[in-house]
């Protein structure tokens, strides 16, 4: 694929521009955002985040949000702003996620006082709430939002953003892992790692500009920030976003407010469901892949007896953007039958991807 394909920032202007009307991303708190409102409030939040906030010399910035409408929001200014995002495990000790802070080299952590709220923490790096920054926009920053996302021609505004000076090998973001054996160890993922991962996900599912995406993993978890941040935009379907996996009540009513049509998650959040969710919560959900740990048969059939779609499992691992194989649903599979789905399994690599098996 050229270049084009793996500028994310590119496919996300696009993506927001084909659709200014349609609703793209929702959280459980209330909050709606069209394609025409996501643009013009992450290019508003570039211009005050640019002036308020960061140095031009600031290349990485931390993010302290869970998923939700205004995380997203966050992901992608700072993006357009031409920065790295790291998104950081707020499930961390304080002293693991100041290793992150200091190996990364981020200066300022954008986050709410909501978060603040909930789990105060003392790091080697400003913090700032969204909150704060509220007050200091402008009405010439609401203006050029406006005529930026609305009225703009796309070549115009991709220079006006230096898009074209992005290579497709330029550091997009860096996910930190759990810290299981010591440290939490960065894994640096370009624009061409989480862009390749997206369009071969989208090869053998064919997600659709119908499809809602459930977002409850999080944003510093590689498989969060691909599928349920950046492929929502770049593939033109939407999302639906809570900020705690394990709040079953919650999350099966926006289900079923929403109309979602695919869950990614992992088995404990699907026995979670199972427990806790009546039969009209998922009506809609087609797809259900599940991920992190093995789904053992007995709870994929009696959430398919239960619900009617039958979990699959996939496999990945954050060095690869993160997903490597996965088992696609009959109704999803392609025509050429070039992947399928067995039980037992992760499924076949994806397209792209190559497997090798050594002793």
């Amino acid at each position: 694929m050229d270049s084009g394909h793996m500028n994310l920032i590119r496919k996300l202007l696009r993506s927001c521009r084909a659709s200014m009307r349609r609703q793209r991303i929702v959280d459980s708190a209330g909050m709606r955002l069209t394609g025409a409102s996501l643009l013009m409030r992450s290019l508003i939040l570039r211009r005050l985040l640019l002036r308020e906030v960061l140095a031009n010399d600031e290349s990485v910035v931390g993010i302290l949000l869970p998923p939700s409408a205004g995380g997203a929001l966050v992901n992608f200014a700072l993006t357009l702003a031409g920065r790295v995002v790291v998104n950081l495990n707020y499930t961390l000790r304080q002293s693991q996620l100041n290793s992150c802070v200091i190996q990364a080299g981020i200066r300022h952590v954008i986050t709410s006082q909501r978060v603040l709220e909930r789990m105060p923490i003392e790091i080697d790096a400003q913090l700032v709430p969204l909150e704060s920054l509220l007050p200091k926009v402008r009405l010439t920053d609401k203006l050029l939002g406006a005529i930026y996302g609305l009225a703009t021609p796309l070549w115009m505004l991709e220079r006006l953003l230096g898009v074209s000076r992005i290579g497709e090998d330029d550091l997009l973001t860096i996910v930190f892992t759990s810290g299981s054996t010591g440290d939490p160890k960065g894994v640096m993922l370009s624009h061409r790692n989480v862009g390749s991962n997206i369009a071969a996900l989208n090869e053998v599912l064919r997600l659709r500009e119908a499809d809602q995406i459930l977002g409850v993993l999080p944003f510093f978890h590689s498989f969060g920030y691909t599928v349920t941040l950046w492929a929502v935009l770049c593939l033109d379907c939407g999302a639906a976003y809570h900020f705690n996996p394990l709040e079953a009540g919650i999350i099966g009513r926006l289900c079923r407010e929403e109309r979602v049509t695919i869950i990614v998650g992992t088995p404990t959040t699907l026995r979670n469901y199972l427990k806790r969710c009546p039969v009209e919560d998922f009506k809609s959900v087609e797809v259900v892949v599940c991920g992190a740990e093995r789904l053992p048969p007995e709870l994929a059939d009696a959430f398919e007896e239960k619900f009617g779609v039958r979990p699959v499992e996939g496999y990945g691992t954050t060095e690869l953007s993160p997903i490597a194989a996965v088992n696609v649903p009959p109704g999803r599979a392609p025509a050429d039958g070039g992947h399928g789905c067995k039980q037992g399994t992760v499924g076949r690599p994806l397209p792209g991807v190559a497997a090798k098996v050594t002793h």
